[in-house]
């Protein structure tokens, strides 16, 4: 065992972090199929974990104590390989990591999350920093912040872009039956660094009674509680779909009037790209990470201003030619990031720590 992978993000729900995990780890094994992927036995998603190969190992089943104590002993056992760790924790009693931090919204936001949560990053995060070999992220907004809150060298952090997952790079050639109507998009977990209190806000403000504004995300115990029900209130318009599948998700993007996105924070921002690979206009905030990763494709408001997103929705809805010069900017845009590339960039960083550059 040469290079190592922890798979322990296949036991937990997918989100944007797995999906980077994920993707990467198909292209790392189509490239080297001897890279060895582990995991606790407690896989979520046995279908992923079965094309990835994952070998289960060890005896603990709660991830979390897995990860810190048993892992590196089995590691250790057997012989010191280098370990990839792909979402953001990692084993802060082994030394031979590779360790990838997506964004530092915990550190600076820890009133966003649980307290458990924003605890347990934050203990582990900035220890696992501290010891890894080298770091990798996904922004140069998440690189600054690193560098920055946790005083790591520039020199040490690289810079990975994700993608979109495959479902979205070859949407159907036919779009499917709308069966929702006219709607704007929005698709994230009900995260309150999402924005969905400023969004649902600008939307009533659009007074647009024959448009719905479908949500399309879960609740997860790992943020901080929302009060978006009072604010949506009795109004009809406002749809939470709870979670769809990719399948799903494809079709909603390509009937979708416009995805909005005016979330505060982002590493990177996922959602963007898949509403541009399906043809679908965006707009995002003019924050963080989302300039650099939406380019000319988006329309840019103000996070913190309703009357920005309102405006900002409603120049899209109501102009038929930006709508298209978006769409087509958009597909562009994509172009940009291609997970193979990514995917690459990695091996190469894996090669120079090992010693094979």
């Amino acid at each position: 065992m040469d290079v190592v992978v922890n798979a322990r993000f296949l036991t937990q729900p997918i989100t944007g972090t797995q999906r980077f995990a994920i993707e990467l780890c198909r292209e790392l094994k189509k490239a080297r199929p001897e890279i060895v992927l582990v995991a606790p036995d407690n896989i979520a998603h046995p279908a992923i974990a079965k094309e990835l190969d994952v070998q289960i190992i060890g005896k603990i089943k709660k991830g979390i104590i897995w990860e810190q104590l048993e892992l590196p002993l089995i590691l250790r056992k057997r012989g010191n390989p280098l370990l990839i760790n792909l979402c953001n924790l990692a084993p802060i009693l082994y030394s031979n990591n590779i360790v990838s931090i997506l964004d530092l919204s915990f550190h600076i936001h820890p009133e966003w999350f649980s307290t458990q949560f924003s605890t347990l990053y934050n203990f582990f995060i900035p220890r696992a920093a501290s010891r890894a070999r080298r770091i990798v992220t996904i922004s140069e907004s998440s690189k600054q912040d690193i560098v920055n809150y946790f005083g790591v060298e520039p020199s040490s952090i690289d810079i990975i872009y994700p993608s979109v997952s495959r479902e979205f790079e070859i949407p159907p050639a036919k779009k499917s039956i709308n069966s929702n109507g006219k709607y704007v998009l929005a698709v994230s977990s009900i995260d309150p660094r999402k924005n969905f209190i400023g969004l649902i806000k600008a939307f009533k403000a659009c007074n647009m009674d024959d448009t719905k504004l479908l949500i399309v995300g879960s609740e997860h115990k790992v943020f901080a509680n929302n009060d978006i029900k009072s604010v949506v209130g009795d109004d009809k318009r406002i749809v939470f779909t709870g979670y769809v599948t990719d399948e799903e998700l494809v079709s909603l993007y390509q009937h979708a009037l416009v995805f909005a996105y005016p979330s505060f924070f982002e590493g990177f921002g996922i959602p963007p790209l898949e509403a541009m690979a399906c043809g679908c206009p965006t707009l995002v905030s003019n924050t963080t990470s989302l300039p650099e990763v939406c380019g000319d494709a988006s329309v840019y408001v103000d996070p913190y201003d309703t009357d920005s997103i309102r405006d900002g929705l409603m120049s899209i809805l109501n102009d038929s030619k930006l709508r298209s010069d978006l769409i087509e900017k958009g597909y562009k845009q994509l172009m940009y990031f291609n997970w193979h590339r990514s995917a690459l960039k990695l091996l190469n960083i894996i090669d120079s720590v090992n010693g094979k550059i």
